[in-house]
């Protein structure tokens, strides 16, 4: 029996990967939250890599300007820890997926960016991940596959949409950035393509590289909170579109986060499903989390 390894299983998109590859039962998978495994703990990782196929790893620093104050913390998780689970599964013949970050780019681009871009992250962020992807890259050049994600959303965990719809119940109107482009991805969606790369290279059909996963098409942060109210059942002109510079942060956010999709064709897979429609596939789902429920 196939043996998988999921690092991060208690954060949003791990327990939407461990939701799905439940349902597989020719498959025995190993769910270890951050309790679980520490994956700066070089040790620890080799002992919980050995013995599995393949590893994917969801474990990372998420606050992004917490990791502005504090980089080496955020890179010791989302970078060096990655090459800890790089050099465990080069010695154990494990396959790695790797979830990355549309941070290790610039985003300053007018078209898709393709999955051979530059990289060029603008914060502390960003280049922890980057220091993860070139780990995978030099140590499984064969066997190694980043997934860049970006605008995550889900059942479980802090998320935009969840916040959207908390703070509507709080204020009357919701001023949101309409100067940041990007494609609202939801968890579950990619937990599903993650797994379907798994499946693809453990058979030896997947090229190694990087991926870009997330749902096609664009909007900005306005435009992706007015539709969420519209699901909700709530008034979209209760949101009114601003600009960053109303809104600083310590970390400088990309203008420009939206991601080419090419690469899944060499895999036989299509891209992810446009923002919009998996949006509406997330207020529907079986069990909508709490958030939804707001009418």
């Amino acid at each position: 029996m196939t043996r998988l390894l999921v690092t991060g299983a208690g954060g949003m998109l791990g327990r939407d990967l461990v939701t799905v590859l439940g349902a597989r039962p020719d498959l025995k998978v190993t769910a270890a939250t951050r309790a679980d495994l520490d994956v700066t703990d070089r040790a620890a990782v080799h002992a919980a890599v050995a013995g599995h196929d393949l590893v994917i790893n969801a474990a990372a620093w998420t606050n992004v300007d917490a990791a502005e104050a504090d980089e080496a913390a955020a890179t010791a998780v989302n970078g060096h820890a990655v090459a800890n689970l790089a050099a465990a599964c080069a010695t154990d013949g494990t396959r790695l997926i790797q979830v990355s970050t549309d941070y290790v780019l610039a985003g300053n681009a007018d078209s898709p960016y393709p999955e051979d871009a530059p990289t060029a992250p603008v914060n502390a962020y960003g280049r922890g991940k980057l220091v993860g992807e070139q780990a995978v890259a030099r140590l499984l050049p064969d066997t190694g596959y980043v997934v860049r994600t970006a605008w995550l959303y889900g059942a479980h965990g802090p998320n935009f949409v969840a916040t959207m719809l908390r703070l509507a119940t709080q204020r009357e109107h919701l001023d949101v950035v309409d100067d940041q482009h990007g494609q609202p991805t939801w968890s579950y969606a990619l937990a599903e393509r993650l797994v379907a790369l798994a499946d693809a290279a453990l058979a030896g059909h997947a090229t190694p590289g990087v991926y870009h996963g997330t749902c096609a098409g664009q909007t900005t942060w306005y435009g992706l909170a007015r539709a969420a109210f519209t699901l909700a059942g709530l008034d979209p002109d209760r949101i009114r579109p601003t600009t960053s510079d109303r809104y600083p942060r310590p970390a400088p956010r990309p203008a420009y986060s939206v991601l080419g999709h090419s690469r899944w064709a060499v895999v036989g897979l299509p891209p992810l499903p446009d923002w919009h429609s998996a949006l509406v596939d997330a207020f529907h789902s079986p069990a909508p989390p709490a958030p939804w429920k707001v009418a």
